[in-house]
């Protein structure tokens, strides 16, 4: 009989995870090219409560963008961890993290996108950070793509809706993979492949006016993407045969409002498509009858080459990364079908940005996911966005961050006990870096505090809040003692 699990796993990896475009600044520095992140300025009249799209626009507006030289633009700046990793990297090991997930950006290594041969200056940077991540006792977990497509592929060729970006993102992954070989075993590929419309601009490549149908052509760009990554599985196995090779999504695990049967069966329906449809494809490798089914009556017609649907078969996916914050209900008397628009949870306290925190749907999420996979998981992202305040003596106290996180991580445990098999908790933004969704820093996640205001002013200094102690504490006793009273 089986051994039940009372607990983390020994060698449990506690870590991390940020994203390069919002870290590491240097836009232009060392023949890195703009990336799409670059061009998503700072609206200080934001409605925080209402962002239902990032970055984007028209063609026309984002070469408008490309000039405008008014506008202050966070994530070309980040923290400038570019040039403060060592020092960052030094907190991060003090806080006893021992995994550390960011992202390479696409630009620093191919500054254009369609060039023949890397960006040499590019790679030396990433090898230093890399060597310095383990030098420090974490383990890489990198992402190949974070939003950060170069910008030159979005207005000269369309972004992930041209086949001919496949050819571009095999390129780049190939260099990475015999770059990083023996350094970084885990890779995830795209992060949040599910996370469209809302971010089909960073994530796709594409624009608002870019056809006259725009869902088929998301779709085929999503597509083009599944194949762009099953190439990337066939590579690492040739390249690097002990490398793990995942996918990942934005948990986007609705509920129904009532128990009326048409909410229960429209929210089975609506979380298939906006979730489980791409982890489908790209862990059991070929489309489900019933996106085929909806792509047909919604008169999307997917443009498939010969050899696609044999490649997605036999280069599946190894874990699934996902990434978790919040839920949401559906209602079926004003649902209208678009992913990731849902109502707001009655049951659930509003934060400034409405991410209702439910650590009850995290079990849920994962559980869900192992049951219809059975295959590792991954904790890619997970935290609380949050409004810190430093006291005059520096210190910042976070109870509501630490009171988030031992929920959640409650939660975790409760999924291990059952079985489920989870290879790391990676918690968003360890360090506060820019705001992915509000291109803001005042949205801040991290144990240690970054001093920069929104227009990047301040001294960047960094300060260890209370949940910096609390969560060191959390790792040191393999998540068996999560009291938050330390």
């Amino acid at each position: 009989m089986k051994q039940l699990p009372t607990g983390f796993n020994k060698d449990f990896l506690w870590g991390g995870a940020v994203a390069a475009c919002q870290i590491e600044g240097a836009y232009d520095v060392d023949g890195r090219g703009l990336s799409t992140s670059d061009i998503r300025a700072y609206d200080k009249n934001m409605d925080r409560s209402h962002i239902e799209k990032e970055g984007g626009g028209t063609l026309a507006e984002i070469k408008a963008l490309i000039q405008d030289t008014e506008s202050y633009f966070p994530k070309r700046y980040g923290i400038d961890f570019y040039h403060t990793y060592k020092e960052d990297l030094a907190l991060l090991k003090e806080l006893g993290l021992k995994a550390f997930r960011t992202s390479i950006s696409w630009s620093r290594i191919f500054p254009k996108g369609d060039e023949l041969e890397p960006n040499e200056a590019g790679l030396k940077f990433y090898d230093n950070l890399i060597d310095e991540i383990i030098k420090d006792g974490m383990e890489p977990i990198i992402t190949m793509s974070h939003y950060d497509i170069p910008l030159y592929l979005v207005t000269e060729y369309g972004g992930f809706a041209n086949k001919k970006m496949i050819e571009f993102f095999a390129r780049y992954a190939k260099v990475l993979l015999e770059r990083y070989k023996g350094k970084v075993k885990y890779w995830i590929v795209c992060n949040q492949v599910n996370l469209v419309p809302t971010v089909q601009f960073g994530s796709l490549g594409i624009y608002d006016d870019q056809a006259e149908n725009m869902e088929e052509l998301m779709y085929q760009a999503v597509h083009n993407q599944f194949v762009a990554g099953a190439k990337v599985v066939e590579l690492a196995k040739e390249i690097d045969p002990e490398a793990v090779m995942g996918t990942m999504l934005a948990d986007g695990t609705l509920y129904p409002k009532t128990c009326n049967p048409e909410d229960i069966v429209g929210t089975l329906k609506k979380n298939r498509m906006q979730q489980y449809f791409f982890s489908d494809v790209q862990l059991r490798g070929e489309y489900p009858v019933y996106a085929l089914r909806h792509f047909k009556e919604k008169n999307i017609d997917l443009k498939m080459e010969a050899g696609d649907e044999e490649l997605l078969k036999n280069n599946k996916m190894q874990f699934l990364a996902i990434s978790y914050y919040s839920s949401y209900v559906f209602n079926h008397e004003t649902d209208d079908g678009t992913p990731f628009k849902a109502e707001k949870n009655s049951y659930l306290k509003p934060t400034p940005w409405e991410w209702r925190a439910d650590p009850l749907g995290f079990y849920n999420c994962l559980s869900q996911l192992w049951d219809r996979y059975e295959i590792p998981l991954m904790i890619a992202e997970n935290g609380l966005g949050a409004l810190d305040t430093v006291e005059e003596d520096g210190s910042i106290h976070d109870p509501y961050r630490i009171e988030y996180l031992q929920q959640h991580i409650e939660q975790l445990k409760e999924c291990v006990k059952d079985g489920v098999d989870i290879l790391a908790y990676l918690s968003w933004g360890p360090i506060d870096i820019v705001s992915s969704s509000s291109a803001e820093m005042s949205k801040r996640y991290g144990y240690i505090y970054v001093d920069l205001d929104d227009l990047g002013k301040g001294s960047g200094k960094r300060l260890k809040k209370d949940s910096f102690y609390w969560y060191k504490h959390v790792i040191e006793t393999n998540g068996e003692d999560l009291s938050t009273n330390l």
